[in-house]
């Protein structure tokens, strides 16, 4: 790169140019399209190396472990540029959801030193925080001697810096001010609904606008599409059911999983509401979701929908972002809507999943570790990622501003930035943080399945799944 360009690009990194006046100056300099990109990403490298002295630890080598997923993809693709600026080698082990958080329990109780950092959902870290696995990062993100005075973790998105904060105490609410940073957010999910804009307007309908609704429109789409059944949500006896869709219209009618008293949590699932919700949630899953339900789990909700098998899934925007794209039968024909499934809310609710950076506590180069967390978090990363890679959604609000990632989504994805706009504001965790989360969700779902095989009342299954929990609570002294 010549003197000339790298000023060049270097001054629409400061902000002295537009993304047009970039092309078309690059243009008259010679410069293709793809090279103009790379100087671009070199440009965004080198001003976040300045005022920071990111070759400290160079020639360390870290070691991560990583959930195969399109944001791992983002990170590996730009691995070079963090490299370059640090001086440092990074390996990585990558195995896919389906046994990778085994892999991550496993290497964390037997304190194993082979991960320094790993991929993680917050609600995991509900476990490995209070079973001293993993370490609490405020200690580096506020000490300017080790965070890059460029970091702005203010601009982190508040619901996902709120949410993957915890003070340790059951039902102790997130981003308290006594809470433990256990991890940083990296990317993220809300749930909204994605459908089939063809199939819709071949049955006359619009996209539902609350849950009683969403019952009529998938029984119609069901009947009337032609094969296609109408919504896909997950059913698989796991926590993973519990907390997309399902949980999002639960929180919009102003239900909670636990309610707090003295300390004590105690089971808030068989509520008049709470047995309502789940009676429309279970008819809509007789009436018009998949036969095989009980065995449904992100991966097949959303192979279903890209290959035009369901009409509409209530899951992880992103789910419906990729089922859009690639070699999917469905590419190009689904929408995004966002969705508040309560009649009397002002607005969506949406639970969210975060995948995050966490620090293993039995690693022996922490400083180092969190060079590379910092860097694969920062503003410049999450640009590349959500410009360049398929990196959504980011967890930056400077990133959701940007011209040039909106206009990428807005031509390519029908409704996508106007229900992430619409949603996010009312976007975080709903569950209560505690110990128990994954046996209490997996619980949960399974007395759904019961539900939806009519092998026990709703009313019924319920009070009994409260009196379970209950029971569960006390006995491990938490209720």
């Amino acid at each position: 790169m010549t003197d000339k360009a790298k000023d060049f690009f270097a001054a629409f990194k400061a902000g002295k140019m537009n993304r047009r006046e970039l092309m078309s100056g690059a243009g008259k300099l010679g410069v293709t399209a793809a090279s103009a990109n790379f100087m671009l990403n070199a440009a965004a490298t080198e001003a976040l190396a300045a005022d920071f002295d990111w070759m400290k630890h160079k020639g360390t080598k870290l070691h991560l472990l990583l959930n195969k997923h399109p944001y791992a993809d983002a990170m590996i693709a730009d691995l070079d540029n963090f490299k370059k600026m640090t001086g440092m080698e990074v390996t990585y082990d990558i195995f896919p959801e389906d046994v990778y958080f085994d892999k991550v329990a496993a290497a964390l109780s037997s304190k194993s030193t082979q991960y320094d950092a790993f991929m993680t959902g917050a609600y995991q870290t509900w476990e490995y925080g209070p079973a001293g696995w993993i370490d609490d990062l405020n200690a580096f993100i506020k000490d300017p001697a080790k965070t890059n005075p460029n970091y702005n973790w203010d601009d982190v998105l508040p619901g996902l810096r709120a949410s993957t904060a915890w003070n340790g105490v059951p039902g102790g609410a997130l981003g308290s001010a006594d809470a433990k940073q256990w991890c940083i957010p990296w990317g993220f999910e809300l749930n909204s609904i994605t459908y089939n804009r063809k199939m819709y307007d071949k049955v006359g309908v619009q996209p539902a606008k609350n849950m009683p609704d969403l019952l009529e429109v998938s029984a119609k789409l069901t009947k009337d599409a032609g094969g296609p059944y109408g919504i896909g949500v997950r059913g698989s006896r796991s926590w993973a059911t519990i907390h997309p869709g399902f949980l999002s219209g639960y929180s919009n009618y102003g239900q909670r999983d636990f309610t707090v008293e003295g300390g004590k949590l105690k089971a808030a699932m068989n509520t008049k509401v709470s047995k309502d919700y789940h009676k429309m949630f279970v008819k809509m899953v007789q009436d018009s979701g998949p036969k095989n339900w009980s065995t449904y789990t992100w991966y097949q909700v959303g192979t279903d929908l890209g290959a035009g098998a369901s009409a509409t899934i209530f899951d992880a925007d992103i789910l419906g972002y990729f089922m859009d794209g690639g070699d999917n039968k469905e590419k190009g024909n689904l929408g995004f809507h966002a969705f508040a499934a309560n009649p009397d809310a002002k607005a969506p609710t949406p639970n969210v999943w975060i995948w995050s950076l966490a620090m293993n506590s039995a690693g022996k180069q922490k400083d180092p570790t969190w060079y590379f967390m910092q860097w694969a978090s920062s503003t410049e990363h999450d640009m590349f990622g959500a410009r360049k890679m398929d990196f959504v959604n980011p967890v930056r609000a400077s990133v959701w501003k940007d011209g040039d990632f909106r206009d990428r989504i807005a031509k390519s994805y029908a409704g996508y930035l106007e229900q992430f706009d619409a949603s996010s504001p009312g976007a975080k965790i709903y569950f209560t943080a505690q110990p128990l989360f994954q046996e209490v969700t997996t619980q949960w779902a399974e007395t759904l399945q019961k539900m939806v095989a009519k092998q026990v009342a709703v009313d019924e299954g319920l009070d009994q799944l409260a009196a379970s929990l209950d029971k569960k609570l006390k006995d491990a002294g938490l209720g």
